[in-house]
């Protein structure tokens, strides 16, 4: 299996799982949390089939991957990923990032810059930035992502049970676009992922990119709400589309990526 260093704790090293298939224009996926990159199985085909070279990976914690205790903000996730695209000399490529993957690609363009990429798309991203703060009146109250918190320490497990069925709007499309089956797939990652991770990950997802990440990104990218994602509502999202969609990471028919416009899918 592929892996590439990044890093290292006391004795041990910091290796990221990934997978590299196809040929062309390369198209970087990057997951949401707390899956891996094998949430991406039914985008990679569609583009694998369409004459991409596509690379998944496992963000450190999660999936395959290390699970150090250290490096869970988006300044080192912005450096794992340079390191992989080093690695593997990628040039003209797309970066996707779905939910807290987003924060991947907006903190990389923030860090590198767009020399490289060839397009950046955020999909049901966490950027610009979450939190309410007297600046940001329209954002997620401090007290939700502190509920969240508390809600691992006592029992991940439990929590993730909610947590994918608010994922999959599982009241709504439960064995019509989603399958128990799938869920419980989902469910069986969450629970192998680092519990440091799954706990540090957490005031990640409202880390401010306002400033910081704005200056060099000028270059093309696309942004879109995917889906009437309940995980959203239970954060009091006030953006997202009510349009159908599920995440990528299981649901029957989903087809963000391959569909970010129905008229335009040859963008990527």
């Amino acid at each position: 299996m592929p892996y590439v260093n990044v890093g290292q704790e006391n004795s041990g090293d910091i290796d990221l799982y990934y997978e590299d298939h196809g040929s062309g224009h390369p198209i970087v996926l990057i997951h949401g949390y707390p899956l891996s990159g094998a949430s991406w199985e039914k985008q990679v085909a569609v583009l694998l089939a369409a004459g991409h070279r596509v690379i998944t990976y496992d963000r450190r914690g999660f999936g395959k991957s290390s699970q150090p205790t250290t490096g869970y903000n988006y300044d080192t996730f912005a450096e794992d990923l340079h390191k992989l695209v080093t690695q593997l000399k990628l040039s003209d490529f797309a970066l996707v990032g779905f939910s807290m993957g987003g924060g991947e690609v907006a903190r990389y363009l923030g860090k590198y810059g767009s020399k490289g990429v060839s397009k950046a798309v955020f999909i049901s991203a966490v950027p610009p930035f979450l939190l309410k703060t007297p600046d940001n009146p329209e954002g997620v109250d401090g007290s939700v992502f502190e509920g969240i918190q508390k809600a691992i320490v006592a029992d991940r497990y439990a929590f993730f049970t909610e947590f994918f069925k608010n994922f999959y709007n599982a009241d709504l499309l439960l064995g019509k676009r989603v399958s128990e089956q799938a869920i419980q797939s989902n469910w069986n990652v969450a629970c192998g992922a680092s519990a440091t991770a799954c706990l540090a990950c957490v005031p990640t997802w409202h880390e401010d990119f306002r400033k910081a990440d704005r200056h060099r990104r000028a270059h093309p990218g696309h942004a879109r709400r995917c889906g009437s994602d309940s995980a959203y509502d239970c954060l009091g999202a006030t953006d997202c589309q009510a349009d159908q969609g599920i995440s990528p990471s299981g649901g029957e028919g989903w087809t963000a990526l391959h569909n970010l416009d129905p008229c335009r899918r040859s963008e990527l």
